[in-house]
């Protein structure tokens, strides 16, 4: 598969979800009857037990109409031979209704999947035999050299846990893994559809790679770390099909509750015969099985497997791929938010933003050192530091002669030796405290104070400080000022946040910075609480200390160092771009490794749970609803006096009922697309969100079947023997 072709799929992936959004509701509904009438099977059925009660009741009526065209007197109970046959059909078809339902839904993911289907292919795979570490630059094979391990070529399919390959220039990775060897430049649109490559290099946060993607320079060695069938690809591939989906233990409860009010609704019809009787009235086995459907919390039942599908792909339409739709409900349960301050609250790239001297030292003097112990620096902080100096007027040209000095995890300074002997550092304060002493010059106090109280007020105000020293070519060694780098907040997060709060979710923002900087960004991004100089162990510490308090917590990472923290936390986003360790710990997978998508994640699970409360509220009021309208009608043939409670004016008995289970069946139909849209997600508390759902989705729920039945009812009493 060429480069070319890997961007084709990337580009088929977003139009097809495109087009599935695009696509009229009657279209998608013609498209997934096929699907819908494969579930018919009552096996199927038996997973959903309100619409298998449907299904049996269609059944039987079935049944009771044929035996009915051999014995019509014996067994029509004096209504027309047709009402059985009607309520029959109308029963299949809110069947049918409850599984198209769930196939539309499955369907939005089909074109997802076919789509990775085609970077699932079969491709060739170099595996290295009897690998060694220790003379890794000799692997060639015997065709491209000699040297202590050798390389055969296979399929991709016959790659096992823990195999070795090397992957050159041009080479489809065969695999998912981690990179132990090279750093090469990555093609990964086949996966996530961003077409700018990105670089991949072993022993670092950045060291796993997915089968599919193509290396697009250099030259890696990958250990496979999936087993065949189990890759990042089958995963979303069975992800999106739905086809690995199980209920998830929210889902579970609900059908309790909904099979319960069935069982419930089942005795009170079986009772409503023998009660009849007793006042010398009867009522049929069509219409207490009609009866019984209507009553029957049918309306959830039939959509609430299409919600939960339907949350996970709107998961996957935004890149996220999570390994259960137990991790979005957790989602939308979360009260805790960790994030971290680096590329999620901050662009990340810290940039200089005003020079600060000490007292002697003339302003020019530290705008000019800064600069040169920047010249060679390739860090986005270095280079803003040039061209803070070069607005400020400071001409810079390369000096012939002089040594650059790299930034190191151990001297955590940089800087320059110049050719005139002049030596100029730039780094954390206590280093160029040990700079300074270690080439034995003393500071006096009066300096000491001065750093330390420019360093607090660039704390202070969120900024990250540099301090500058030169040492002269006459040996003095002097501590010129501090430079100020500033964390660019990102525009729109304090907004967000906001919203978070009014649902009672705090934010937490943590920082490898100092306190007085941490608390100074936190401030102006409007988070509710930070970690400062945070470490792996102190994010999982504070994640336990939360759960001990009964919050849901929910994070990002990238690192193996962050893998402990993702797999104690309810919700944990790994980063595609992380390590193989970091993404087994959590439960989502980001495709496009933007740590600020977590809070659409939370937001996505939010909605779901809004959803499906809103739909039940929606059902079990239409259940009431409907009781009050049916009942009456049913019985002021034998019982004038009932009369008055049919508000509605139902034309007759079997008319109200034949209503009532028509507007049943065509309510499904409805509500499907509110089920795959979602109910519109606002940022309010639990309490209002409830208050809401009963104001419009209770009320609703009463209103909608008196009007929609009375309307039924008008086309009904038309039709002859009603």
């Amino acid at each position: 598969m060429s480069t070319a072709t890997a961007n084709d799929v990337a580009n088929d992936i977003a139009s097809d979800v495109r087009n599935s959004n695009n696509k009229s509701m009657g279209v998608m509904l013609v498209k997934s009857l096929p699907d819908a009438l494969r579930k018919f099977d009552p096996r199927n059925m038996w997973h959903n037990p309100v619409m298998f009660i449907v299904w049996v009741g269609a059944a039987f009526l079935t049944l009771l109409a044929v035996a009915q065209l051999f014995s019509p007197d014996d067994l029509s109970h004096g209504q027309p031979v047709y009402f059985t046959w009607i309520i029959a059909i109308v029963l299949w078809f809110t069947v049918l209704f409850a599984n198209l339902a769930e196939a539309v839904a499955e369907g939005r993911g089909k074109a997802q999947a076919d789509a990775l289907r085609k970077t699932r292919t079969t491709t060739p795979a170099h595996r290295v035999v009897c690998y060694d570490a220790e003379n890794d630059p000799d692997v060639r094979g015997p065709e491209k050299g000699h040297g202590p391990s050798s390389i055969v070529e296979v399929p991709s399919s016959d790659l096992k846990l823990g195999d070795v390959v090397v992957v050159e220039a041009g080479d489809l990775i065969p695999g998912d893994g981690d990179i132990i060897s090279g750093i090469a430049s990555v093609d990964e649109s086949a996966i996530t559809g961003e077409s700018a490559p990105v670089i991949r290099e072993s022993g670092g946060d950045r060291s796993a790679v997915t089968g599919g993607t193509r290396v697009l320079s250099d030259r890696i060695i990958v250990r496979i770390t999936q087993k065949p069938g189990e890759s990042f690809v089958d995963k979303m591939i069975a992800l999106v099909e739905g086809a690995n989906r199980q209920k998830t233990p929210n889902e579970i409860a609900l059908d309790v509750l909904l099979s319960s009010l069935t069982i419930i609704f089942l005795i009170v019809v079986l009772c409503i015969n023998p009660q009849a009787s007793a006042v010398g009235a009867s009522v049929s086995l069509t219409v207490l099985i009609a009866l019984l459907v209507c009553l029957i919390p049918t309306t959830i039942g039939a959509l609430l497997s299409a919600i939960g599908i339907a949350g996970m792909d709107r998961l996957v339409q935004r890149n996220v791929l999570a390994t259960s739709g137990r991790a979005i409900e957790a989602a939308g349960d979360v009260t805790t938010l960790l994030l971290d301050k680096t590329g999620t609250i901050t662009y990340g790239n810290r940039q200089a933003s005003n020079f600060h001297t000490l007292p002697g030292v003339d302003h020019d003097e530290i705008v000019r050192a800064a600069a040169l112990s920047s010249l060679t620096d390739s860090t986005p902080e270095g280079q803003s530091i040039v061209d803070l100096a070069r607005k400020e007027g400071m001409e810079l040209d390369d000096i012939e002669g002089a040594k650059a000095v790299p930034f190191t995890a151990e001297t955590r300074m940089s800087g320059l030796d110049l050719p005139t002997g002049e030596r100029i550092r730039k780094g954390a304060t206590s280093a160029i405290e040990h700079w300074v002493s270690e080439e034995g010059a003393g500071i006096g106090q009066e300096v000491l104070d001065a750093m330390h109280d420019r360093v607090e007020s660039v704390s202070n105000a969120g900024g990250t400080p540099l301090v500058v020293a030169e040492q002269g070519a006459n040996g003095v060694v002097r501590i010129l000022g501090v430079v100020q780098l500033k964390d660019v907040v990102k525009k729109g997060l304090r907004e967000r946040f906001a919203d978070m709060r009014a649902m009672g979710i705090r934010t937490v923002m943590v920082t490898g910075d100092n306190p007085l900087t941490a608390a100074a960004i936190a401030k102006e991004a409007g988070v509710d609480d930070f970690i400062a100089e945070a470490k792996p162990e102190d994010k999982l510490a504070y994640i336990k200390r939360e759960q001990s308090k009964g919050q849901l917590v929910a994070m990002t990472g990238d690192g193996t160092n962050d893998a402990p923290a993702l797999a104690q936390s309810d919700v944990g986003v790994a980063m595609n771009s992380g390590t193989s360790a970091a993404k087994e710990a959590g439960n989502m997978v980001d495709l496009d490794s933007d740590p600020t998508k977590l809070i659409d994640i939370v937001q996505i699970g939010k909605q779901l749970l809004i959803t499906r409360g809103a739909l039940t509220t929606f059902s079990i009021a239409n259940d009431i609803a409907k009781y009050f309208a049916i009942i009456p009608a049913m019985f002021m043939e034998q019982f004038p006096g009932l009369g008055v409670l049919n508000v509605m004016g139902l034309h007759s008995s079997l008319s109200a009922v034949l209503s009532a289970i028509i507007f049943n069946a065509i309510i499904i139909v409805l509500l499907i697309p509110l089920a795959l849209k979602g109910v519109k997600y606002r940022a309010k508390s639990s309490e209002k969100i409830l208050g809401r759902n009963l104001s419009i989705y209770g009320l609703g729920g009463i209103v909608v079947p008196f009007v929609g039945i009375w309307i039924i009812d008008l086309f009904v009493r038309l039709i002859p023997g009603f």
